[in-house]
């Protein structure tokens, strides 16, 4: 990508953060947790895979009143987790990885979750989306979290070009979103592709506040 179109870019970047900012002011994670508590966070993320975020907030709640901490997470029988998380799909995956990540926190963080990218990287069932979201919710750290929204919105507006895979379109976002913005503008984007720049039905340009610069429409 040459300067002038990086540069282009940057400048639509920028005018998109505003104008979200407005129309979502308070755009937040949709997985329910509590911060002081970051390791539920990554329960919820590895449920979400294929999984809407209001199913994941519903199985999580049974989920931890049978297992509240960490430590009885990780001492719990795969097949139960299974079976609690069942209705998330996917639960055997699932419970494997869950109750592998509790064993690695309990064994080697005391508990804790890490706060660096190659850290969250080794635990098991983890990838780069949800270490950022880590990384960015928990930590409040320089985060860009390309899930279906992001990388959906990135493409129709104009941040990349006929960019899919998850790695490549964050590499691109980096160059072009000031680090400090990139967390809360893939929540805002994530508000934004639910309410009205839908994938399903037909996207609501004539009420989108980003109509008359989104690539799409030019």
């Amino acid at each position: 990508m040459d300067s002038k179109k990086i540069t282009k870019k940057k400048k639509l970047v920028l005018e998109v953060i505003q104008r979200l900012k407005k129309e979502y002011p308070d755009s937040d994670c949709t997985l329910t947790y509590d911060r002081t508590q970051a390791w539920k966070l990554l329960v919820s993320v590895r449920l979400a895979a294929q999984c809407t975020d209001a199913r994941v907030n519903v199985v999580v709640e049974e989920l931890y009143k049978v297992f509240p901490d960490v430590n009885a997470l990780a001492e719990a029988p795969v097949e139960e987790i299974e079976r609690l998380v069942h209705p998330c799909g996917l639960g055997n995956s699932k419970a494997r990885d869950i109750s592998a990540c509790m064993k690695v926190l309990r064994d080697k963080y005391h508990g804790a979750v890490p706060d660096t990218m190659e850290e969250l990287l080794a635990l098991p069932g983890v990838g780069r989306k949800s270490a950022n979201l880590i990384l960015g919710d928990v930590y409040g750290k320089p985060a860009i979290v390309t899930d279906t929204h992001c990388i959906r919105l990135s493409n129709r507006i104009g941040f990349v070009e006929n960019l899919k895979e998850p790695g490549k379109v964050e590499k691109e976002l980096w160059k072009l979103v000031p680090p400090e913005e990139g967390n809360a503008l893939c929540h805002r984007l994530v508000d934004h592709g639910r309410a009205v720049c839908t994938a399903r039905t037909k996207p609501a340009c004539d009420r989108c506040c980003l109509a008359d610069i989104c690539q799409k429409n030019i």
